[in-house]
């Protein structure tokens, strides 16, 4: 079954501590917590006693940290802020670190500097690799990994072990490819998933990152789950196959507590009907039943 994270970035903009979010998403029935950068570094500094230990006693762990590494500038200090970064990971015994490959779209992006850009993901994947650690790129607009075939390549460029993908399937609806073909290419690679959904189309822009981080930002169009104009069940369908995966419920709305809750208990319902659909045509074949 998949197992389901709640991420931290989801209260970027709320007096609560790290305690009550791992309190609140334990008794919530989430499996564990996607750490932001930003919070693991801010408590790195004032709650140094916080890590994996810490958060195992909650029956939690946090699946992935989330941040943004540099893919330009002085490879010396990418190398440091990706050791640094590795080294909050195994403070938290998480296996995966999130990044994003460059702010433009990969179209616009000259080949010297993809090549710059691809040989820092590289030397990131290596470093994360040599601490036991996997980088994941996310699927995202305005980046290397914003189309499928821009996604592959950037794959095979690099061509490193330590390297995956976080695959953020509204964004990947949102380049324009298909969902369950793009996941079908991509499923060797993929580490993780992030699930959201969006009102319309025509109001993706209200992910944008200069959007999503603003307290005053706007919030209409970001709807739950199952209310968006994005279909999933073909893409759950398809992901069951992996009945290990790791998904976090990215929410940047209102109401977080409550839509989260009701996201979670939608979406293993969602999941057990599909599964209970599946049995009877794996019956036929097998002439077990029916």
């Amino acid at each position: 079954m998949m197992k389901l994270s709640v991420c931290t970035i989801t209260f970027r903009h709320h007096l609560i501590s790290i305690w009550d979010i791992a309190v609140w998403a334990r008794r919530s029935g989430f499996d564990g917590i996607e750490l932001w950068g930003a919070h693991a570094r801010g408590l790195a500094r004032t709650h140094p006693h916080y890590g994996a230990d810490w958060l195992g006693d909650l029956g939690l762990s946090v699946s992935m940290l989330s941040d943004y590494l540099p893919t330009d500038g002085d490879p010396a200090i990418v190398r440091e802020r990706t050791q640094r970064l590795c080294r909050m990971a195994q403070h938290w015994s998480a296996p995966k670190i999130r990044t994003f490959v460059g702010d433009r779209p990969s179209v616009e992006v000259p080949e010297d500097k993809r090549k710059v850009m691809t040989s820092r993901v590289r030397d990131m994947a290596a470093i994360a690799y040599d601490h036991g650690i996997r980088l994941l790129v996310e699927t995202h607009p305005n980046t290397l990994a914003d189309s499928l075939a821009s996604t592959q390549r950037l794959l095979a460029e690099v061509d490193h072990p330590g390297l995956g993908i976080n695959f953020d399937a509204l964004h990947v609806w949102e380049g324009g490819d298909d969902l369950v073909s793009a996941h079908r290419a991509l499923a060797p690679y993929i580490g993780h998933y992030h699930l959201k959904n969006v009102r319309s189309r025509g109001e993706l822009n209200v992910f944008a990152p200069g959007n999503v981080y603003a307290a005053a930002g706007c919030r209409e169009g970001m709807v739950p789950l199952f209310e968006g104009a994005m279909s999933l069940d073909a893409f759950l369908s398809a992901a069951l196959v992996m009945s290990d995966a790791d998904a976090s419920l990215e929410w940047f709305g209102e109401d977080c507590f409550e839509t989260l809750i009701r996201d979670r208990v939608a979406l293993l319902a969602h999941i057990g009907a599909l599964m209970q659909r599946a049995v009877p045509r794996e019956a036929i074949v097998e002439g077990r039943s029916i």
